[in-house]
């Protein structure tokens, strides 16, 4: 709303007043002049209340603009707190299933990453299926189930012929032949534990149950050759110290 100057007031007040003053008469110059002081002391009065209602209705404007204003931002406000709580929860799950990402590859990098472990006595690098496949397998051979370990172990030498297990796998393989009483298969699991793994711990018990498997073929002469040799490569071994004493109850 615009504000009225002291002169536009004047203006409109002496419009309306000198009609009456034409139909009453000219006063003089001096009663002119003071009615004119009058008349300006009472524009400027009204000029001055007409401004002040204004600006105050003007301040009334400002207040309720600002209110307004005030109220919209809040709601900005209240709007971007949501859009951060969800952003928050959204940023809340992605790091959950990062961490269970990062979890899940740590266990499959487990699961095909070589591990040390200790195989007679030396230590080794096993990947954790093959330490997983040879312990399943023994596991039945111990209860007994030597049918599904001679699979087993036949299996696991098929599979991994450079296994720090292999030597023994195939010891076992020999064993678990014998336990089924097919001596044959058992001699010739051994002698390849002798041959192939000749390094290996397990070589003097694997000619032991060599020996072992021809006298139960009535084979005697290859039965007293194998614990000759053993005999002779082998003579502080337990095995070897075996193979001695049967040697002399042969004699």
């Amino acid at each position: 709303m615009m504000k009225l100057s002291p002169s536009r007031l004047a203006c409109l007040v002496l419009m309306a007043w000198m009609p009456l003053q034409a139909s009453a008469g000219l006063l003089d110059d001096d009663e002119a002049r003071k009615a004119i002081l009058d008349l300006r002391t009472k524009v400027d009065s009204i000029a001055r209340d007409l401004n002040a209602r204004i600006d105050t209705k003007s301040d009334k404007t400002v207040q309720l603009d600002m209110l307004n204003q005030h109220e919209q931002t809040m709601q900005e406000i209240s709007r971007l707190r949501g859009q951060i709580e969800v952003l928050a929860n959204e940023i809340s799950k992605a790091q959950n299933s990062q961490k269970q990402l990062y979890a899940d590859l740590d266990a499959r990098i487990k699961k095909i990453e070589p591990q040390q472990e200790i195989v007679d006595g030396q230590a080794a690098e096993v990947l954790p299926s093959e330490k997983t496949a040879y312990e399943s397998a023994t596991a039945m051979f111990q209860s007994g189930d030597y049918k599904g370990a001679a699979t087993a172990l036949q299996d696991f030498v098929r599979r991994y012929p450079e296994s720090p297990y292999a030597s023994n796998a195939q010891y076992w393989l020999g064993n678990a032949y014998y336990a089924l009483g097919d001596y044959k298969k058992a001699i010739a699991a051994q002698e390849v534990v002798t041959r192939t793994y000749s390094d290996s711990p397990k070589v003097p018990d694997a000619m032991l149950n060599i020996a072992s498997s021809y006298a139960l073929l009535k084979d005697s002469k290859n039965a007293k050759k194998a614990l000759q040799q053993l005999v002779s490569k082998y003579p502080g071994t337990s095995a070897g110290k075996t193979a001695k004493d049967r040697l002399a109850s042969l004699k």
